[in-house]
């Protein structure tokens, strides 16, 4: 396991090298002139000039990245060029509200997705199998952004059981921050525990009906014993791999759910860098939420092994 861990993590370092690479290059795709941007439609020639050369724009293009990535390998991700923040701690502020919201959300859409998915598959072709197919279908067909709203007005507006936006930090108020997360994270978990469930259906259901099943059976255990016992580690392996490419699309979704309840999270911050042309920061959210991607998949892989002993075994 430790070896395996250990490929895994020399694997990434390549991959990281890369993304630098793409990230930094969105400087390059962007269209228009930075320093123009920086300085205004009235500035002057000689002051969009003395932008460009303090902000180094004029260095040949293997320069600038050669000095971006060794600041960013030392944790300097350079300062917003609208509010002369520093990055790192703007990201630092916003890191905890983005993580809390995917994290909440995931393990909301692994408990919910494997529960329906176990349940599909242990009354596959009953009414609640049928029930529950076209709850799933329906999970995943519902916009975030629609269920979001809707979320708000009932719970939120009309219930007043929850609140309509904003964000406590789990430091300063612990219930607080379950409800100012929960309808968030009930947003942003429903499509992936939708997915999860159908995984988890059809790997369940074809796991109940192999031999070593029928033997148990044969031996007069209990369904729910034989469910736990054999089936349940078998049929996870695949939903394991489903689940972990749930968490990049997790992310992504997070931006839409972040602007529609208030979160002043990472996405909401890219997407005010976007409309500011703050490259900074856009490339300082694209490289954390990245690599954050990356060694949650690592997890991912390690967790799998721990499922499956073949893996450990390459």
């Amino acid at each position: 396991m430790i070896r395996m861990v250990a490929r895994r993590l020399l694997a990434l370092v390549p991959l990281v090298f890369l993304v630098t690479l793409l990230v930094w290059g969105l400087v390059l795709v962007i269209p228009g002139d930075q320093a123009l941007a920086i300085a205004g439609d009235s500035a002057t020639p000689e002051q969009v000039e003395a932008i460009r050369e303090d902000l180094g724009l004029d260095d040949p293009v293997p320069v600038r990245y050669g000095r971006w990535l060794a600041a960013a390998v030392q944790g300097d991700l350079g300062t917003s060029l609208y509010t002369s923040y520093s990055v790192t701690d703007a990201l630092a502020d916003r890191l905890p509200v983005t993580l809390s919201l995917v994290f909440v959300s995931f393990a909301l859409a692994v408990v919910v997705g494997t529960a329906i998915g176990m349940l599909a598959a242990n009354q596959k072709g009953r009414l609640t199998d049928r029930l529950l197919t076209v709850t799933t279908s329906v999970g995943l067909a519902v916009p975030n952004f629609w269920l979001g709203l809707l979320l708000v007005t009932f719970f939120a507006l009309k219930l007043e059981w929850f609140p309509s936006g904003g964000y406590v930090p789990f430091t300063e108020d612990p219930a607080g921050w379950l409800r100012s997360i929960t309808l968030p994270a009930v947003t942003l978990a429903t499509a992936v525990a939708a997915e999860l469930a159908r995984q988890m259906r059809a790997s369940m259901s074809d796991v109940l009906e192999r031999d070593f099943i029928r033997t148990h059976r044969a031996k007069g255990l209990r369904p729910a014993t034989i469910v736990r016992r054999y089936a349940l580690k078998n049929a996870a392996m695949p939903v394991i791999t489903v689940a972990g490419l749930q968490i990049a699309r997790l992310f992504g979704l997070a931006t839409i759910v972040e602007i529609i309840f208030n979160l002043n999270g990472v996405g909401a911050l890219a997407v005010d860098a976007v409309f500011d042309r703050d490259i900074p920061v856009i490339q300082g959210c694209v490289l954390l939420i990245t690599v954050i991607v990356l060694l949650v998949n690592l997890v991912v892989d390690v967790s799998y092994g721990l499922v499956n002993p073949k893996v450990r075994a390459q």
